[in-house]
């Protein structure tokens, strides 16, 4: 499961697919009919026009982006795995319902369905919405199958040395500085999905101060977390990287904020750039348009010198190998992946 895109770059068809996105209570979490007056008749109508430009100017010949590499993906690990996979998107085509009854159709007397959140942090407005929309699904069209999810992969270790083979191509002797610019989400969700009501947000260094409970469901924490690991592994020293939060929609959001940082790096004498959002395991517009082409711009008007953007996960042989393996387990016995 992915987040989705338009169905292509026309204005219509943007516009369509923001309208869904922002109108799920867990991505703009306000009243119902406050959200539809925001969303309908200020956001989306300014939104869709520059967002279709935006998207017009990474769309391939296959499609979006995103779209096409979680086929890929789909199509890669189909080689290790004996199970049928079918993809799913949180908005847009094709739906959770489309890939539960193209399983159904390969296989009548399917007894169990492993969905894989391509979110490697817990999000109200994105891990959570995907699974709550798919259980939805499952229970509305009343399917006979049981349906399981694997949890956020944020500390796993095959993810962390996938993403460290990932990065370690583009590290080289003449770069200044890493940032990890995961994306950001307002402050207010991270203090509203904590169970425990008076931690995050809430206690001084809440994320460095132990608290299973609230850290199970905090992305501020996984993301931090996320990238203490993967310094590690690649023996980043602590003066040589930094983390952002990037594509803020407003005040309130986590800081701090990636294009700020962008335009302030030069002046601090950063002056060569590595860039990644491990937030994202496939290339989309947030990662293409916003840091690959609109981030170096802004990093190389403020006076940077050189811009390297790292690709994402996508197809990257030891990230198919990891899904295969936590796809193996699960089907041996093994559900320590499955969140509960």
């Amino acid at each position: 499961m992915n987040l989705g895109s338009p169905a292509s770059t026309s204005v219509k068809d943007v516009r369509k697919y923001l309208n869904e996105f922002l109108m799920d209570g867990r991505v703009i979490d306000s009243p119902y009919l406050l959200r539809l007056l925001l969303v309908k008749g200020i956001i989306v109508p300014f939104r869709a026009p520059k967002s279709a430009e935006a998207y017009a100017t990474i769309w391939t010949k296959e499609g979006s982006p995103l779209v096409v590499l979680t086929k890929h993906l789909q199509q890669a690990l189909q080689l290790q795995v004996d199970e049928p996979i079918e993809i799913a998107m949180r908005y847009g085509s094709p739906s959770p319902a489309d890939a539960f009854d193209s399983l159904l159709k390969q296989q009548p007397g399917l007894e169990e369905v492993l969905a894989v959140p391509l979110y490697p942090h817990y999000a109200m407005a994105s891990y959570e919405t995907a699974v709550e929309y798919a259980k939805e699904i499952h229970v509305k069209n009343k399917y006979p199958f049981k349906l399981n999810f694997i949890k956020p992969f944020f500390d796993e270790a095959d993810y962390i040395n996938a993403m460290a083979e990932n990065i370690k191509p583009y590290l080289t002797e003449s770069h200044d500085h890493i940032l990890f610019s995961y994306h950001g989400i307002p402050a207010r969700h991270l203090t509203k999905v904590d169970p425990t009501g008076c931690h995050c947000m809430k206690v001084k260094d809440c994320c460095n101060v132990p608290n299973p409970a609230a850290h199970a469901v905090c992305y501020r924490h996984q993301c931090f977390v996320t990238t203490k690991l993967i310094v590690e592994k690649l023996n980043i020293p602590a003066d040589k990287y930094s983390i952002s939060f990037q594509s803020r929609l407003g005040k309130g959001w986590l800081e701090p904020f990636t294009d700020i940082r962008l335009q302030q790096m030069p002046k601090e004498g950063i002056k060569k750039l590595v860039i990644l959002s491990p937030a994202f395991v496939s290339d989309c517009l947030e990662t293409l348009e916003e840091l690959q082409d609109r981030g170096k711009e802004e990093f190389m008007h403020a006076g940077g010198e050189s811009y390297t953007a790292v690709p994402c996960l996508n197809t990257h042989p030891l990230w198919v190998n990891t899904l295969a393996k936590w796809v193996k387990e699960t089907s041996a016995g093994n559900k320590e992946m499955i969140l509960k």
